[in-house]
């Protein structure tokens, strides 16, 4: 997938109707607290990736980075200092791999 505007803000709708449905989880499941949920930590990792797929946007090209986009951008990376605690520990990221250690890492 090519670094792109569009492909990030299809990623930021996507982590923020996961939200969205989180909450409707703990609403249904009678009205658990969002942070005692055990979902949170999924949560934790789509925005680890969100988040790093927007600070390589604007590292890559950040003039044509519109100013509306780069705000979202900072705002999920204060969201995710606050969470990164509970993202998934691995001995590298998953952006970070190449095809053959994804594949290696999922036994596909």
């Amino acid at each position: 997938m090519a670094i792109t505007v569009q492909n990030f803000i299809k990623l930021a709708n996507l982590y923020n109707q996961m939200i969205m449905v989180m909450s409707a989880i703990c609403v249904q499941k009678g009205g658990i607290a969002m942070e005692n949920y055990v979902g949170r930590f999924f949560l934790a990792d789509v925005l680890e990736y969100v988040y790093e797929y927007g600070r390589r946007l604007m590292e890559k090209n950040k003039s044509a980075v519109p100013a509306d986009v780069a705000a979202v951008i900072k705002r999920f990376g204060e969201q995710y200092e606050r969470v990164k605690d509970l993202t998934t520990p691995t001995q590298k990221p998953l952006y970070e791999m190449t095809l053959e250690e994804f594949e290696r890492v999922m036994n596909i």
